[in-house]
């Protein structure tokens, strides 16, 4: 805009001093009553050349601001304005030139705030996202993909998926997503350092407004727990059914060879309805664990606390066992700081008592020992069960509070228990906010360490 003003300026400016000098020049040599005249022009030239500049200032100055203004818009600087002041059209264009920028500038920040909220729900999102160009670049992926597969988003976007992705499953998903255009689901199982992943894979397609194919969207569903769930519930189904199977097979096997003359023999007869009993026992206290485990897992299930001291529980539980430990020969020994209060339902906490310790009792050897240690910390009543019996192994320390789960299932069911009670007692301390771990070593022992709150 300026080049376009000043050069035919300047050149008429030339133009018109040139023609005065010239013109001068000769009217000097005709006569010189004309230098007034000529003096008079150039009087004029000059008044002309101030009008000019003055025209010049008025008008096409506002205007080269005015462009520049908009050079910084097309720059994408929309906190630019125009501040000079100016009348008429030029005044009017500028007033349009800074709403047009301020309204940029509301676009440009609702924007920002709408991909920063985009960003936020992809991020925390709990399944991976990754997004695919038409040609299978990865333009995008999310924090949950991260922790899936590891590594950093820069060492994934701008790579095509093939090269920084390596799972056939991946690739078929990816693959016939693009060939069919339509939704392709499919699982697989990731490593993830020593654990191992169950992954379900979505691909969809993604289409502009003509509906050309113009890439892809995979999620990434972690349905690791969903699968140990699953497999729980396979578990439990079989465990449940084996251990009612056994006693009733017993129950109905020896009421047969009863029905089948075995009555009339008295010594056969006392000992069939002894085995008939304990059978019957045995599915009895299966049935009241299976029920006593319901209600604790049930969101409606509530607590009867009350405040009692541990000397009292102790009183009530451990003469009975002292009986189990003896008939073992086993050292039952307790330790405990006299007085300690804890509010808790008495009931329950009986059973963590009794649980434990009968555990203890049954996988120790016999001449072993086992001790029971009950002391206060600053926020908890710590209750700590440690035993010389077999041990666990490590890898089965995880599962044993798992329904029916057995480190040893023919030692197990020699014991007479359901295999019910560590999930009880784990149930009944996370009810009472509290936790419990185990330690243990094989051939030397195993320690129960339950924490319960004060407050």
């Amino acid at each position: 805009m300026r080049s376009l003003f000043y050069k035919p300026l300047i050149s008429y400016i030339i133009g018109i001093f040139l023609l005065v000098i010239v013109t001068g020049c000769v009217l000097s040599l005709i006569t010189t009553e004309y230098i007034i005249l000529f003096s008079i022009l150039f009087v004029e030239f000059i008044i002309l050349v101030l009008i000019m500049l003055h025209v010049f200032d008025k008008y096409m100055n506002p205007v080269k601001i005015a462009t520049k203004t908009v050079d910084e818009l097309v720059k994408g600087n929309y906190r630019a304005r125009i501040h000079h002041p100016a009348v008429g059209s030029v005044g009017e264009l500028n007033r349009k030139i800074n709403i047009l920028a301020r309204n940029l500038s509301e676009l440009s920040i609702q924007e920002q705030m709408q991909e920063k909220q985009l960003t936020t729900v992809i991020d925390n999102t709990q399944s991976g996202l990754v997004l695919l160009d038409e040609k299978g670049y990865i333009h995008l992926v999310n924090r949950k993909f991260i922790s899936i597969f590891g590594n950093t988003a820069k060492d994934y976007i701008g790579y095509l998926y093939y090269d920084v992705l390596n799972n056939e499953q991946i690739h078929r998903t990816v693959q016939q997503t693009f060939l069919y255009e339509e939704n392709v689901k499919e699982s697989f199982t990731q490593l993830i350092g020593l654990d191992k992943k169950y992954i379900e894979i979505v691909g969809a397609p993604i289409f502009n407004e003509r509906k050309i194919l113009k890439g892809a969207v995979l999620v990434f569903y972690d349905i690791t727990e969903l699968k140990k769930l699953e497999i729980m519930r396979k578990d439990f189904v079989a465990n449940v059914s084996h251990e009612l199977k056994t006693p009733i097979t017993s129950i109905k096997g020896f009421a047969e060879t009863l029905l089948d003359g075995a009555m009339h023999d008295e010594r056969a007869n006392e000992r069939f309805l002894k085995i008939i009993y304990e059978e019957s026992n045995r599915l009895q206290l299966l049935i009241e664990d299976l029920l006593t485990l319901s209600r604790l897992e049930k969101d409606e299930f509530r607590l009867n606390v009350s405040e009692i001291t541990i000397d009292e529980v102790l009183s009530d539980i451990m003469p009975l066992m002292k009986h189990q430990a003896d008939k073992k020969h086993i050292h039952l020994t307790v330790s405990q700081e006299p007085g300690l209060m804890i509010k808790a339902d008495v009931e329950r906490l009986k059973q963590v008592f009794i649980n434990i310790l009968a555990n203890a009792i049954s996988y120790t050897p016999e001449n072993g020992e086992v001790t029971l240690l009950v002391k206060e910390t600053d926020d908890y009543i710590q209750l700590s069960v440690e035993d010389t019996g077999i041990g666990i192994p490590e890898d089965a320390i995880p599962r044993i509070f798992e329904r029916f789960y057995r480190v040893d299932k023919a030692r197990s069911r020699n014991t007479g228990g359901t295999g019910l009670g560590l999930a009880i007692v784990k149930h009944i301390i996370e009810v009472h906010n509290g936790t419990i771990t185990v330690e243990s070593e094989l051939n030397k022992g195993t320690a129960f360490h339950v924490y319960f709150p004060k407050h």
